[in-house]
């Protein structure tokens, strides 16, 4: 993605410095554009856990660079297996759905476990930290090839007039480490010339729509609208939306997903409405070990404080305020899981399925 005519990806090593991640900072979006180094594995799981950057792509990406830090960590250590294995745990516990995150410490320390040179360690964890990045990148990239092709459907039976594409919380570029998953295939239909209109749900309580999809669909010139969470069904009934397109952060292989908090509404008012709803993945994304979504996929529970206080811009500085009553207790489930039975289709790198564990076998006979 480009902004202000410079191309970015989310993360990447810093030019003139070797031992520093750079990545973009996104509690400070829309107002403030942030390049945070970071130089050590303690320094990544804070960010994953406290979402300097979020998405299930990206937060495997950067855990994939956090084993890497975590490998120059330990040439210095007495015992550099065991500092590893520490830091393998204390990624591993920054954020429990995502299941990228797992996906992304397995292969680092697959390519590891037989290399007993610390220094070579280093070196094969940074190569793998990039392929997976690069990997992540062009399934993103075949993402949108493959939704493109669901756009473009529509827009001759509209006969070319404005699709409007409803989505919920940030499934851009910014929650991968480029093109996006649910964003990829409407960047490509407006690149292409489509004329494609978005609802962006403001996705309460961290406002990642709002504040990250906005600014992303705005910076590459896609026309869309910001609305209050509880919008989408009302535009549903009143023929206002011809798709939904959400990502995921795990999908069992039966083709449950788990999507920010508020998906499972959006899919009942769909369903309702008869509005085909879509989940984009790559394949990273899928946990071949579940089956039940709704019983076995781990739900994150956040801090009380991403309900209780806003964050927003006031005047030239950047403030939170209280939002509820002090002293009134508040709950903060980071997702929901929609059953498969609420999923018209989901959009992978390898094509577009049915959301249900046949299909997925055939798409991914390889890796189930």
């Amino acid at each position: 993605m480009k902004i202000d005519g410079q191309h970015f990806r989310t993360i990447w090593l810093k030019t003139d410095d070797h031992k520093v991640v750079q990545i973009l900072d996104q509690r400070f979006l829309p107002h403030r554009f942030i390049i945070e180094d970071i130089s050590s594995c303690e320094e990544m799981a804070t960010a994953i856990k406290d979402m300097h950057l979020r998405g299930a792509p990206l937060i495997g990406a950067a855990a994939a660079y956090g084993v890497y830090l975590a490998c120059l960590e330990a040439e210095a250590q007495n015992d550099p297996e065991e500092y590893l294995q520490k830091c393998y745990a204390k990624l591993m516990q920054t954020r429990p759905t995502a299941v990228n995150l797992g996906w992304a410490i397995g292969q680092q320390k697959q390519i590891l476990k037989d290399i007993n040179d610390p220094v070579l360690k280093t070196k094969a964890a940074l190569e793998s930290a990039q392929q997976i990045c690069d990997d992540s990148v062009e399934r993103c990239r075949l993402i949108g090839v493959h939704g493109l092709q669901l756009i473009e459907e529509i827009s001759k039976k509209k006969e070319g007039e404005t699709i409007n594409i409803l989505t919920h919380c940030n499934a851009g570029w910014l929650a991968c480490v480029d093109y996006g998953t649910a964003t990829s295939p409407i960047y490509q239909a407006h690149d292409k010339g489509i004329k494609v209109h978005v609802w962006v749900d403001e996705t309460r309580p961290r406002n990642q729509g709002a504040r990250i999809t906005a600014w992303e669909l705005k910076k590459h010139g896609v026309p869309h609208t910001v609305i209050v969470d509880n919008t989408g069904g009302h535009l549903m009934q009143h023929g206002l939306v011809d798709m939904v397109i959400v990502g995921t952060d795990r999908t069992t292989r039966t083709g449950d997903v788990a999507n920010k908090i508020g998906t499972y509404l959006k899919a009942l008012a769909a369903k309702d409405n008869d509005v085909p709803f879509y989940v984009a993945l790559p394949s990273s994304t899928i946990d071949w070990n579940l089956r039940d979504g709704v019983k076995e996929i781990p739900i994150e529970q956040r801090s009380a404080d991403e309900v209780q206080f806003i964050q927003g811009l006031s005047g030239n500085e950047i403030t939170k305020v209280w939002l509820t009553p002090q002293g009134s207790p508040a709950a903060n489930y980071a997702f929901d899981v929609t059953p498969a039975r609420l999923v018209t289709g989901l959009i992978t790198e390898r094509g577009v399925c049915e959301p249900n564990e046949e299909a997925l076998v055939n798409l991914y006979p390889d890796e189930s």
